[in-house]
């Protein structure tokens, strides 16, 4: 009986670290905690970066990279054929006009016309997504997935919002906004890339 005791009593302490250990997995980022790791169309992705994103003295979002196995550089994240996410939690209020300029910019600042001109369409449906959620709030999140043979999936705390972007080249151009030559914050780049 006192044999059966400390062996329930082992499980539960094993329990327990295993449990402490997986929380120690979740990587946090201005007061945010990204999973380590999750699920995109039935593949495992890992957290391969994450860092934030600051506009002057202010704390705009946490975002974090997930990719099905971690890259140090531009070009082999922009190669990576499965899937991906990019998700944002915000740290401050925003609206959608501020969030889709912002958006926006990075796209311009980071593609070129011929590039633009290929997903012109996707641009405006992206930019109808934005319209359409007329506020964001502290803790809320974006996540943008790519999934192959589907495309962009945008959620809006975890619920999908407008259509899906199917071409590629869109989701590589909404990628180079935080990794680009002209990426919204340098210290971002670096941290999404695991640097």
């Amino acid at each position: 009986m006192k044999s059966r005791k400390s062996l329930k009593s082992l499980v539960v302490m094993a329990g327990l670290v295993a449990g402490l250990g997986m929380n120690a997995q979740a990587m946090e980022v201005g007061g945010v905690k990204l999973d380590d790791t999750v699920k995109v169309a039935n593949q495992e992705l890992k957290l391969n970066g994450a860092g934030l994103r600051t506009w002057a003295v202010f704390k705009v979002y946490a975002a974090g990279l997930y990719l099905p196995e971690k890259k140090k550089t531009v070009p082999d994240v922009m190669s990576v054929t499965g899937p991906r996410r990019i998700r944002l939690v915000l740290l401050r209020d925003v609206n959608n006009e501020e969030l889709g300029q912002a958006f926006m910019d990075g796209l311009n600042a980071n593609s070129d016309k011929t590039e633009k001109a290929k997903f012109v369409n996707q641009t405006m449906k992206m930019g109808e997504i934005f319209a359409s959620i007329p506020k964001l709030s502290k803790g809320d999140t974006i996540t943008v997935d790519w999934i192959p043979n589907s495309g962009s999936h945008v959620l809006v705390n975890d619920k999908r919002v407008g259509e899906v972007l199917p071409d590629l080249a869109f989701s590589n151009a909404f990628l180079r906004i935080w990794l680009g030559e002209k990426p919204v914050d340098n210290t971002l780049k670096q941290a999404l890339l695991g640097s």
